[in-house]
């Protein structure tokens, strides 16, 4: 689970996010049908800490969007919907343990850590196969998700892209990373 960000955002950076959502939010309508901006931008008002989450996610290239609402929770759910792995976290390993494992060429961070740092978590399999419903991600570039234990224990991580119209899952070492491989997170509001 992703951990609290106590962060808020300015005025400005408000203005403009709620801006940024929403156009996206009226652009890709197949990824939210049956949903309201308005009651999106109502929640999104009354809780700066996740608009300070969102913001993140968009600086680092994520370009998050609504692609449903949980009943249960009462919760809108944001994905990163960028068509390629986001710029911003590309190049990285999987987590911690993998990063401290290299003894050479380490990476600059782990997608573990740094979703933390964002507040999101990243994707499951079932996830990813979810927002591949809604659009053609990955083209050119993959996404870790989220690995088993007993894959990790073992020092293994998962990734998955979309090649030759099918989305595919796939195993790596935990501490590799490609400049085109990042991750994609999700967020509730």
């Amino acid at each position: 689970m992703a951990k609290a960000n106590k962060q808020n955002v300015s005025k400005d950076e408000m203005n403009s996010l709620l801006q940024i959502l929403k156009n996206r939010f009226e652009k890709n309508i197949h990824r939210h049908t049956g949903i309201a901006w308005e009651k999106v931008q109502t929640k999104l008002l009354a809780n700066p800490k996740k608009c300070f989450v969102l913001n993140e996610m968009e600086k680092t290239g994520g370009e998050p969007d609504v692609v449903g609402f949980d009943k249960k929770n009462n919760a809108f759910i944001f994905y990163d919907c960028a068509a390629e792995s986001p710029k911003e976290r590309r190049s990285i390993c999987y987590d911690r343990a993998a990063l401290d494992a290299r003894k050479e060429n380490k990476p600059r961070h782990n997608a573990i850590d740094m979703a933390s740092e964002i507040g999101i978590d990243i994707l499951t399999e079932e996830e990813y196969r979810e927002l591949q419903k809604l659009g053609e991600f990955d083209l050119k570039t993959s996404s870790w998700i989220q690995t088993p234990p007993g894959v990790r224990k073992l020092g293994g991580a998962l990734f998955c892209d979309r090649r030759f119209g099918k989305v595919f899952t796939y195993h790596n070492g935990a501490d590799s990373y490609y400049a085109a491989r990042g991750f994609r997170g999700s967020l509730k509001l």
